[in-house]
């Protein structure tokens, strides 16, 4: 997909988050054990999901206000896979070298979605 120019698809932070979701969708469903699949691996998949989605989402309202709802509700969502993340370590599911690199990229991701999200509120965003 990433061939395709897509006007959501500029916004570094959609690349981080779609990068993020396919780290976590194959981790999840390669690494936990059977059972957490449809519990806490399900869970960690939509919500790392919800930051990509809404992006695009949010990317293509043209009224600011339903933009930065949209992005605010991709902001949270980031929240949660970083909790995802942490129950994950906690539970003996990643190791901690594991848990560094993810952190990291949810990092790089929040990092990049508050830009883009001062750039709507300052007008200068796509």
């Amino acid at each position: 997909m990433r061939g395709m120019s897509l006007p959501y698809q500029s916004p570094v932070a959609w690349q981080r988050a779609d990068d993020l979701f396919i780290d976590l969708h194959k981790l999840t469903i390669n690494t936990f054990p059977s059972f957490e699949r449809y519990e806490l691996g399900s869970q960690t998949r939509r919500a790392a999901y919800s930051v990509a989605a809404n992006l695009v989402e949010g990317s293509e309202r043209q009224n600011t206000g339903e933009k930065l709802q949209f992005l605010n509700v991709s902001r949270s969502s980031l929240a949660e896979v970083g909790y995802c993340v942490h129950v994950a370590k906690r539970l003996g599911y990643v190791n901690d070298a594991r848990f560094k690199e993810l952190d990291l990229l949810i990092r790089r991701v929040g990092a990049a979605l508050n830009g883009y999200i001062r750039a709507v509120k300052e007008g200068r965003s796509m």
